[in-house]
């Protein structure tokens, strides 16, 4: 008696549902997705036990590093945009619109106001905030060009920009206090503190 072939049946699988699936997956991922700038500023905050999250939109963050300098950023190029235009509206700072582009695009600032334009033009500007003994912003009694950005980005920016301040959990009280107390004068009296979850770590 002959053997009885079994007729082999060739499975065929089509991926064009699943090449769809993700191609449209990456688009959005690609359109919600929200870029985080770089900060030069590095600042291991302290810990909290609080969860209540910063807006992510139309934020003035202002950091204070451990060694007592000052520096600040807002969440957008457009913010920063507004907030140097303000500045030469006020007659604070007169930047070419050149300079306003470039300021535009650095994710932090803090030099004083009359070494901007040298640091604008400079192809080192991160180092400079890092290593320079001259870096920050300036929020002293004699000298307080702090309250003058402020002033100027809630002028640029309206009632609804908020304030955070990120400082490293080593910065001595008497820093935070000065830059607090700019706040206070400049009747800024809500604005949050940036903290890291206790138990959560870097």
């Amino acid at each position: 008696m002959g053997r009885f072939k079994v007729k082999k049946q060739d499975t065929f699988i089509d991926m064009t549902p699943m090449s769809d699936v993700m191609v449209l997956l990456l688009t959005f991922f690609m359109l919600t997705a929200t870029f985080v700038k770089e900060e030069p500023i590095k600042v291991n905050t302290p810990g909290s036990v609080s969860e209540i999250k910063i807006p992510a939109n139309n934020l003035l963050t202002i950091f204070v590093e451990k060694s007592g300098k000052v520096f600040m950023t807002m969440d957008s190029p457009d913010g920063l945009r507004k907030l140097a235009k303000q500045m030469s509206d006020d007659d604070k700072l007169s930047l070419e619109p050149n300079e306003v582009e470039i300021f535009a695009q650095a994710p932090t600032f803090g030099t004083p106001l009359n070494t901007m334009h040298g640091w604008l033009a400079s192809d080192v500007k991160n180092e400079i905030l890092t290593k320079s003994k001259e870096a920050g912003i300036p929020c002293d009694s004699v000298n307080n060009e702090l309250k003058i950005w402020v002033t100027a980005a809630r002028e640029a920016c309206g009632e609804g920009m908020r304030i955070a301040i990120k400082a490293d959990k080593s910065t001595s009280y008497a820093v935070i206090k000065r830059v607090m107390d700019s706040l206070r004068e400049i009747d800024e009296n809500r604005y949050n503190l940036i903290t890291s979850l206790k138990g959560v770590e870097d």
